[in-house]
């Protein structure tokens, strides 16, 4: 008998767009030999399943099943490509959890933990190798004096950002402390970010994103990184799903010793966040020092067309269907 999966996609925030993008290349990738595959939409309005006639079937969510010509239909495993809330930030993980439902991804706790970038930079800070760049976390109540808080502290150019969502949502680089009100307040009314801002000091280097999955045998593998080099300011919303704006080397032209530290590194972030499925850890190499700096870690990274991930998986002489198979196991065993 087939494992049945659920590929949860949608989303409450602006970030659905491209759940929606993601998960139809991963349900066009999902082996269905194996595998069958119900593309369930999360929305504000409803938590449901369309059929292949165009039919609606929402979720019972005492125990996210589907009632389908009065029969109920239970999943093995739920495959998680929802960006930003509630997929992204540990709700749907801690439902989940409550419901005894196995799923790809990161735990409630870490899924959580890591859409805060503040308190995620205060774990990670002390792995060896790894810098943060300094920065300042600004709360709701620190918005009237933000701008004399980060001048205090801080030096030009910065970066200024919400301290949870993704997608480089509200994100912007400040060359001038004239630009830095305008930044603020994007940063802060961003949707669905908590009222926090994060404002850190550019470093100026190359900036790469690696993936990391723990497979189905229980095993950390490490995936080839992604440089980015974007005509724009920074890889902002624009240069990451607009074609062409962004050059993307993937395998990266690293050195082996480049390479062998950044695999320690991830690999350390990975463990030290207690994640689970696949994650993508994003950071610069500093030049003139070669030192690594930590920009992010997304857990569920996007799975569209020219997404990282997918270009490292075949970089690594996988397929997408292997790959995503993995995962799938991966989750059933609870590994």
């Amino acid at each position: 008998m087939k494992t049945k999966v659920a590929l949860i996609t949608g989303g409450y925030t602006g970030e659905a767009e491209i759940s929606y993008k993601s998960s139809a290349f991963v349900y066009s990738k999902i082996d269905k030999e194996k595998y069958d595959v119900y593309l369930i939409d999360i929305t504000l309005e409803s938590w449901a399943y369309t059929d292949e006639n165009g039919q609606k079937h929402e979720i019972d969510r005492q125990d996210f099943s589907l009632n389908i010509n009065n029969e109920k239909l239970r999943f093995d495993v739920a495959f998680i490509i929802l960006h930003g809330t509630p997929g992204e930030d540990g709700r749907l993980q801690g439902y989940l959890d409550m419901i005894g439902l196995s799923y790809t991804s990161c735990g409630a706790l870490t899924s959580s933990l890591t859409m805060n970038k503040g308190y995620t930079k205060a774990i990670i800070q002390d792995i060896p190798e790894l810098n943060v760049a300094k920065s300042v976390l600004l709360f709701d109540i620190d918005r009237p004096k933000a701008f004399d808080l980060v001048k205090e502290k801080l030096t030009l150019p910065l970066f200024v950002k919400p301290n949870a969502g993704g997608s480089s949502i509200g994100m912007n680089k400040v060359n001038t402390w004239e630009e830095l009100p305008k930044a603020l307040d994007e940063a802060y009314d961003a949707e669905g970010t908590g009222m926090q801002v994060l404002v850190e000091e550019f470093v100026k280097g190359r900036e790469f994103s690696q993936g990391i999955f723990r497979d189905s045998k229980g095993e950390l593998q490490v995936l080839p990184a992604t440089e980015v080099i974007t005509t724009r300011e920074f890889f902002d919303f624009e240069a990451k799903y607009t074609p062409g704006l962004t050059q993307e080397i993937t395998p990266a032209d690293l050195n082996q010793e480049q390479k062998d530290r950044a695999d320690a590194i991830i690999r350390e972030v990975y463990v030290r966040l207690n994640c689970k499925g696949m994650v993508r850890v994003d950071f610069f190499i500093q030049n003139n020092t070669d030192k690594f700096y930590f920009i992010e870690i997304n857990t569920i990274p996007g799975q569209t067309v020219q997404s990282f991930i997918p270009q490292q998986v075949r970089a690594a002489g996988r397929t997408e269907t292997a790959f995503y198979s993995e995962l799938i196991e991966a989750a059933k065993n609870d590994i």
